[in-house]
């Protein structure tokens, strides 16, 4: 296996004369390392982490920084290739890509087909209309309300788990959405009362949107987002963590949570597989 040179700066109080740098050999599977790139995939319609700039048709996004960053440790370019949703663990397991990097969550249920590289925690939360702000001041105050949250996603069982730890004889009624945009377009009409996205997306969408919604509260639950890579690949998944780890100590990892607005998201190492 072809071996890469990566380089950490260690931080500390040193100054630039006493910087001193650390390297290590990251293993590469010989078919990526022969053909000097990394097929990835992702689906870009989840703003910050990936989507397609509406001025230049370009994809932009955390995740695509984050990729191209990656790419640059190892030494590889990151080749981007668009898929559905549903093909994301069928892609992995026939081989068509080599990872998923497209805001992922890393559940312990997707283990047996792939194994995950987690580079971000995140976790669903409630929001309302701000014109309705008064009425949300805890959240306590959405027992017994309509929320509304993608059926997709483990959003619907970690309200219901919620729901049934804090509002006992009055829970929160579940409404399933086709997806986020839905489940905003059913807050903006009055036909829920408040709205579950993930933490990592909201800051993002109140940008477009100013003064059009509150949070309530904090994050009812944490996961991690990870890269997904075949189980097989173990030389693959430990080089991408410790690119990742390179990319938190020196900083790069840091500077591109702050330009996406990521930064309570942060972890500070790579982990693999820690989702539950």
């Amino acid at each position: 296996m072809k071996r890469v040179l990566v380089a950490a700066a260690l931080f500390g109080a040193m100054t630039v004369s006493t910087l001193s740098v650390q390297a290590w050999a990251i293993e590469l599977p010989p078919e990526i390392s022969k053909r000097g790139s990394i097929k990835v995939a992702l689906v870009p319609n989840y703003p910050p982490m990936e989507f397609r700039d509406p001025a230049t048709n370009a994809l932009s996004g955390f995740d695509i920084d984050l990729g191209d960053a990656i790419g640059r440790k190892l030494g590889l370019k990151i080749e981007w290739q668009e898929t559905s949703f549903d093909q994301f663990m069928p892609s992995i397991a026939t081989g068509r890509v080599d990872a998923i990097l497209s805001g992922f969550s890393d559940y312990a249920s997707r283990h047996e087909t792939a194994s995950f590289v987690d580079y971000l925690r995140s976790g669903p939360r409630f929001f309302v209309q701000q014109s309705r702000a008064t009425e949300f001041n805890d959240m306590a105050s959405l027992c017994g309300k309509k929320v509304g949250a993608s059926r997709r996603t483990k959003f619907p069982a970690e309200i219901a788990a919620w729901s049934e730890k804090h509002c006992a004889s009055s829970p929160i009624v579940f409404v399933g959405t086709d997806g986020s945009a839905d489940a905003r377009t059913q807050l903006k009409q009055g036909r829920i009362d408040a709205a579950v996205q993930g933490n990592e997306t909201l800051p993002y969408i109140m940008d477009l949107e100013p003064g059009a919604y509150t949070p309530v509260g904090g994050a009812i639950s944490s996961q991690f987002t990870g890269i997904a890579l075949p189980v097989k690949e173990k030389a693959l998944a430990q080089a991408m963590l410790e690119a990742v780890d390179a990319l938190i100590a020196d900083g790069i990892y840091k500077t591109l949570l702050a330009k996406w607005k990521l930064t309570d998201n942060a972890i500070e190492k790579a982990t693999i597989n820690a989702g539950q």
